[in-house]
């Protein structure tokens, strides 16, 4: 893509992308202050600005792809960028809880625009033989973005207090809409005369939040929201197959390298989502080990994945997807044993294995970006990265979820010790899955043929 303007409007992109994952951890190290102001606990705090930026994030990626399809990702991608800036607004004004939940709310609805768009542009305006270093190039950014919200977030909090996080945001924004605006293309209409699935997307929306608090939940309540999911689910899936235009095509799974690819990054994204919930307790538990400690030590795999996604991406390009994306999950694979045969004595004995999880991560993903949205054809390209981005995000949930049923930390150390293993047994289940997918991924010649998809009826 020689054209210096298409590049400026892919970075603004990318850059726009960014913003989600940097918001998601951002507001953590202000939940205390927030909660003074309000004079609420901390739990209905975290509730309000934590959870709902969560389920909003998850369940309307799909929606916001499928948008893209029919309205012009370019014009998406605008959408997206207003709603992250009125809730960025909206957030530095706040005067109640609930207002500030609306706020957060309002920017997790326009990353959840703009992050399918972007994953649909780059499959859209680059050739084959450069996709896997722009995954490569999206991948070491939105780990970036997420790597350093704490840090840029608790800078912010106590130099200009919480509202600061909500006002980065706009400087960003300015600087986005500037490089985008230096590409003025006008997009065609891509409405084919059908309505917008309304009623699928209410129904894939109020599914998947009945599914992700119920992951959440304990109890009573997550049974109910566990069976709420399910019963949904049964006239989500009967409606989607007779829409004209379905907010989720069940067709595209027909497609392995689709279906292999998105799977694999969900996997993954399962094990190290959920590895940087238990290790801190871990730590804390049996070494006493603070949270800045326990950040120190996650540089080694947030470090290793940017690093890595940016090789991987051109490496993928030369030698095609199958044999990075198998390769990064042996690796994975290499960590995760180390972890287990350590007995978590010291955190020494923690940095190569976290650095092995990172490296494998940054092999696999970007491979298997690639390999999943060049099967899709032009046209399915934001549903594809839709679907794509919401197994992503559930993938983490589902991993939060299973690591809050097999770790209570009671007992003593051989107890905890037990606890942790489980769970490593879970990564390393995940993880051989996740193989089989990677072997299913085409190689560098299949890679490069023209895609197939079905029409998605």
């Amino acid at each position: 893509m020689a054209d210096p303007r298409a590049r400026r409007s892919l970075g603004a992109a990318l850059l726009a992308s960014s913003l989600l994952p940097l918001n998601s951890t951002m507001i953590a190290v202000a939940l205390p202050d927030i909660a003074r102001e309000f004079a609420r606990p901390p739990g209905t705090v975290a509730q309000a600005v934590v959870a709902s930026y969560l389920v909003a994030a998850i369940v309307l990626q799909s929606p916001g792809g499928k948008l893209g399809d029919r309205l012009g990702h370019r014009r998406v991608l605008a959408l997206g960028e207003v709603l992250m800036a009125a809730g960025a607004v909206l957030g530095m004004v706040a005067g109640s809880l609930g207002v500030l939940a609306v706020a957060r709310v309002l920017m997790a609805a326009g990353g959840a625009a703009v992050v399918p768009t972007t994953v649909a542009l780059l499959r859209i305006e680059l050739p084959p033989e450069r996709r896997g270093r722009a995954f490569g190039l999206f991948g070491a950014i939105m780990s970036l973005a997420a790597g350093v919200g704490p840090v840029v977030g608790g800078e912010l909090v106590r130099a200009f207090g919480w509202a600061s996080i909500f006002a980065v945001n706009l400087p960003v924004l300015a600087i986005v809409a500037l490089l985008a605006a230096t590409r003025r293309r006008r997009e065609a209409d891509l409405r084919d005369g059908s309505r917008f699935d309304v009623l699928g997307s209410v129904l894939l929306t109020v599914t998947l939040a009945a599914l992700v608090l119920g992951l959440e939940a304990s109890g009573t309540l997550a049974a109910v929201l566990l069976a709420t999911c399910a019963v949904l689910l049964v006239p989500f899936v009967w409606w989607e197959r007779r829409a004209a235009d379905p907010v989720v095509a069940f067709g595209l799974f027909r497609s392995v390298p689709f279906t292999a690819g998105s799977l694999l990054v969900a996997l993954q994204n399962l094990v190290t989502y959920t590895l940087l919930f238990e290790l801190p307790q871990m730590l804390g538990a049996l070494l006493a080990v603070d949270s800045a400690g326990t950040g120190r030590l996650l540089v080694a795999m947030t470090a290793t994945v940017i690093l890595a996604s940016l090789v991987a991406g051109r490496l993928t390009d030369i030698v095609g997807p199958r044999p990075m994306a198998v390769g990064g999950v042996v690796v994975c694979l290499a960590g995760v044993g180390l972890l287990a045969a350590g007995d978590l004595s010291s955190l020494r004995q923690l940095v190569l294995p976290l650095a092995l999880l990172g490296l494998g991560v940054g092999l696999a993903t970007p491979a298997a970006q690639a390999a999943s949205l060049t099967a899709v054809a032009r046209e399915h390209s934001g549903a594809a990265a839709g679907i794509g981005s919401t197994m992503r995000y559930l993938g983490g949930v589902v991993g939060v979820a299973v690591l809050g049923r097999l770790v209570d930390l009671t007992g003593d150390r051989s107890v905890v010790l037990g606890q942790h293993r489980s769970v490593l047994t879970v990564f390393a289940v995940a993880l051989v899955v996740s193989l089989a997918c990677a072997a299913a991924l085409p190689g560098r010649s299949a890679a490069r043929k023209p895609a197939r998809t079905p029409n998605g009826r």
